[in-house]
């Protein structure tokens, strides 16, 4: 899932990332916004209301949407800036680190809710921003651009686009690639949906509140594991067959 990345990933690669990662980011915007209603998966938003505070010369006031903004925006740097920086390193997983920090974050913010009252809400939903943008850089750098997990407007957007092509084989032949794209597009719409509900029923009926969080950073993990995982177990099967 983390493993393979440019000319070897497929789109069974993809479609098992964008619905983990989709599931979790489905997580944390449901949690973030019962917790502070505040929305932590994306930016669009925010930078409505910096531009509606600015215009009314609460400059002030707008200064919490620019660091949402910023959060998202260093987040991603910062994901991007470290899968670069170890890229050359062969026996690492550039991956790995980004997402050991997007767990860290969760599992801080849930632990740290157990043990003090939160005075500082805005400083969370920085963190969660932060760690949403490091998710959606290496989801995007992993991908080649073709997943992003943490905010459904361009999805809709392509997906509209891809499903018109549908209609007109003449001038878009390559029909089985628009129906993979579509596939994927689907999937993380709907897990980012299915993240959302499992993360309010914790959140509110289980009364888990930010302990929410934890739940999605445990699938994180799990999910980065998987393919060490999932390559012992094949190897473990063959000295088997091989013993035989």
């Amino acid at each position: 899932m983390f493993r393979h990345q440019g000319k070897s990933r497929t789109l069974k690669h993809n479609l098992r990332i964008a619905s983990v990662l989709s599931f979790v980011a489905g997580i944390v915007n449901v949690t973030g916004f019962l917790a502070f209603k505040q929305l932590a998966t994306n930016v669009t938003g925010h930078f409505a209301l910096f531009i509606t505070d600015v215009a009314d010369f609460k400059f002030w006031k707008g200064t919490i949407y620019f660091l949402y903004i910023f959060s998202f925006l260093f987040g991603s740097f910062s994901s991007s800036f470290l899968i670069e920086k170890f890229r050359a390193n062969r026996k690492l997983n550039v991956f790995v680190l980004p997402t050991l920090i997007e767990c860290f974050i969760l599992m801080s913010i849930a632990l740290i809710s157990n043990v003090v009252d939160i005075d500082y809400p805005n400083l969370i939903v920085c963190l969660l921003l932060f760690a949403m943008g490091m998710q959606n850089s290496f989801v995007t750098k992993i991908s080649n651009a073709i997943v992003r997990t943490t905010h459904l407007t361009g999805l809709f957007t392509d997906l509209g686009i891809e499903l018109s092509q549908l209609f007109f084989p003449e001038t878009h032949p390559h029909r089985e690639k628009i129906k993979a794209t579509i596939k994927l597009r689907i999937f993380i719409i709907c897990f980012f949906f299915l993240g959302g509900i499992i993360g309010g029923y914790l959140y509110s009926r289980l009364d888990l509140k930010l302990n929410t969080l934890i739940f999605g950073a445990i699938i994180l993990l799990l999910s980065l594991f998987y393919d060490d995982l999932r390559y012992k177990v094949i190897r473990a099967r063959r000295k088997f067959k091989h013993r035989k």
